[in-house]
């Protein structure tokens, strides 16, 4: 699973930084490592200098082998919280997708 970060002109995007991202998303992401190929990571500060409850946004996509990409966004304090969120909510999204998609192979296996 490759794991691409993209930050706008108001986030640094440093090696901590990329650190942080990759820890979370690899951990979040473990049991479908390899369903997909690539995880897009997009990071942003809407209101730059000023801070605000909910000023950073980190959208994460995951492309699944043969699917279509599947996305989650989250709004948080800070950089770090927005990618947690986001992480978790990816997850939870992949998880009931492969889990529907794994109910109906399995059950078209059984016999009748």
């Amino acid at each position: 699973m490759h794991i691409q970060i993209n930050t706008d002109r108001n986030i640094e995007n440093n090696e901590a930084l990329a650190t942080h991202v990759r820890t979370v998303v690899e951990k979040a992401l473990e049991h479908f490592a390899e369903r997909i190929t690539r995880v897009e990571v997009h990071l942003s500060d809407e209101n730059a200098d000023k801070s605000g409850t909910h000023d950073h946004t980190c959208t994460m996509e995951a492309r699944p082998n043969g699917m279509d990409p599947f996305a989650a966004t989250h709004k948080a304090a800070n950089v770090h919280q927005a990618v947690d969120g986001a992480a978790e909510r990816l997850a939870n999204k992949l998880r009931t997708r492969f889990g529907r998609l794994d109910d109906r192979q399995g059950a078209a296996r059984l016999p009748s």
